[in-house]
């Protein structure tokens, strides 16, 4: 089965015995990968589009089982799996482990693994059921998830589509030679442009604080603040949303209306939908509210399994399970809506700011070090299955609802296999990593701020200063734009040229608008999936070349 499947014919399933095989093999490859960069330059580079040239490269080899892969939807499940076990292996696992062993720990470990996995789950089964809602619409950005399935699509049907990615490539790995972030240049010809120009400005504040202010703008905690202010009332719009309850359109599975809703542009053989989502306003509350249980039954486990009843009181026991789970929903919201919308995530920045309030709260060290660890897992899986769920819904959008949902359900399954052989290879493999010194750095950072005790009355000021700046900007821009999340994501990362190349690709994306109208919009948008699949690409191989060096 080669292209995209007729919509009589069913979807290929995650457990057929030889897409498990396959996808249980990259899903191991994907956690080493993961942790081995981690480690070593203290990030984790998208791997779907290594996923995909994995699955294309099986479905090439000349024998009958491997034919199947010819399916860009079984090579849609392939990097569906390797991009949730590199992230769930190194961001979600191998990372909150750390903490606590740095702390001087090490019984600790084992049950912060066992706590840390199940969160991993939980946020991935809450983006599994608000995805293609109208708090994460699929026809939103999810930039990496756009260069993912533009890649397949053009391994599979080639045509002008294929030439346009492999130039958009080919100029995404020479930029990224020369030190421009591509990335961001692609992610500004398809995100929302209000959201990028904030997340742009951002950036540059950042880049530069010293050069306009005189001082880092981190040392009086303005970017801690602006997203906090930021997140709490992202968190109120999202609460809104489903108060008001909006006449959301229910879910469409009849070929017929699938059919009426999609129209394709024949010059370049992108198919856009115009149909309602598949996920209601009932159906997003329903994941919210059993979301949030779900994590104040996962943070009572936590606080069991590494005694923390031996650390506090009763009381203050029971403030850091409400207070952790209020953390882990925010974080992954807060992740999630800077992925959305830009492709870059500030997990690790907001996980900082959580260990803040609650140093500020006067939570002990340990159980710190444990709050820490629930919050940097939550977010990561989040925002990485957005990105593959978004490449499975560019796939099958020349199918029915129902094909769409049964897509996502085989995804959801295949990242879930991801983690799993992401646990095994972190549990077998954490203990020679930390005995060799090798943590992720970030680590460092957060039992460096728990043993230096920021609890100044000066850093509380500082935070609910700045937050109401944050507060006002998230406010006016409302919650489809989410200037004030993105405007925060940019200051919490330093990288000034990220900045002026998501400027720049904003001014040529509205002057070739502004000449060539809306009929230009699938041509930049396949461009931009090339100039982010290259620098995906060149910061994969020079990750793996500066590794092996």
């Amino acid at each position: 089965m080669k292209g995209n499947t007729t919509q009589q014919e069913k979807h290929p399933r995650l457990f057929e015995p030889s897409s498990m095989v396959v996808n249980i093999v990259v899903g191991f490859l994907g956690a080493i990968i993961g942790l081995q960069l981690i480690v070593t330059l203290g990030v984790t580079p998208n791997t779907a589009i290594i996923g995909a040239i994995i699955a294309m490269l099986i479905s090439r080899i000349p024998l009958a089982g491997f034919s199947k892969f010819r399916s860009i939807h079984r090579q849609n499940l392939v990097q569906t799996t390797i991009s949730g076990a590199t992230f769930g292996a190194a961001n979600a696992l191998l990372l909150p482990i750390g903490i606590p062993y740095l702390m001087g720990d090490s019984s600790l470990v084992f049950p912060t693994l066992i706590g840390v996995l199940i969160a991993t789950i939980i946020d991935a089964t809450i983006l599994y059921r608000v995805f293609d809602s109208q708090l994460f619409p699929a026809s939103n950005a999810w930039p990496p998830g756009v260069a993912t399935g533009e890649a397949i699509l053009a391994g599979d049907k080639g045509g002008k589509r294929g030439k346009l990615l492999l130039y958009g490539t080919g100029i995404g790995l020479i930029g990224s030679y020369f030190g421009v972030s591509m990335s961001a240049f692609g992610v500004a010809f398809i995100g929302n442009i209000w959201a990028l120009a904030m997340f742009g400005i951002g950036l540059l504040v950042k880049g530069y604080d010293t050069r306009l202010f005189g001082a880092g703008i981190d040392q009086y905690y303005i970017p801690h603040g602006f997203m906090v202010g930021a997140g709490l009332v992202a968190l109120l719009q999202v609460i809104w949303m489903l108060v008001k309850k909006p006449k959301d359109a229910k879910p469409v599975t009849s070929p017929e209306a699938a059919t009426a809703g999609a129209a394709t542009t024949a010059e370049t053989g992108s198919t856009q939908l115009d149909m309602p989502t598949t996920r209601t306003a009932k159906d997003v509350s329903k994941a919210i509210k059993y979301g949030f249980v779900a994590y104040l039954i996962c943070a009572i486990v936590l606080a069991v399994l590494t005694g923390l009843y031996a650390h506090m009181s009763v009381g203050m026991l029971i403030g850091w399970v409400l207070f952790a789970a209020l953390v882990a929903f925010a974080h992954e919201l807060i992740v999630g809506l800077s992925a959305m919308h830009a492709g870059w995530f500030p997990a690790f920045a907001v996980a900082l700011i959580s260990l803040v309030l609650g140093m500020i709260i006067g939570f002990p060290s340990v159980p710190l070090a444990i709050l820490v660890a629930f919050a940097a897992s939550t977010g990561p899986a989040f925002a990485d299955m957005g990105y593959d769920f978004k490449t499975g819904w560019i796939l099958r959008s020349n199918n029915d609802r129902a094909y769409e949902l049964e897509g996502r359900k085989q995804q959801y399954w295949a990242s879930l296999m991801g983690f799993a052989a992401a646990f095994v290879v972190v549990a077998v493999a954490h203990g020679s990593y930390f005995a060799n010194g090798l943590f992720p750095p970030v680590d460092k950072v957060f039992v460096a701020t728990i043993e230096a005790g920021l609890t100044g009355g000066h850093i509380g000021m500082n935070l609910l200063l700045w937050a109401i700046p944050g507060a006002i900007v998230q406010l006016i821009g409302g919650p489809s734009r989410q200037i004030g999340i993105m405007f925060a994501t940019g200051l919490l990362i330093t990288n000034p040229i990220a900045g002026w190349a998501v400027i720049v690709g904003i001014l040529i994306r509205l002057f070739v608008l502004k000449k060539y109208g809306k009929g230009a919009e699938s041509t930049m948008s396949i461009m931009a999936a090339g100039f982010i699949a290259g620098d995906a690409l060149y910061g994969f191989g020079n990750s793996l070349y500066k590794v092996t060096k």
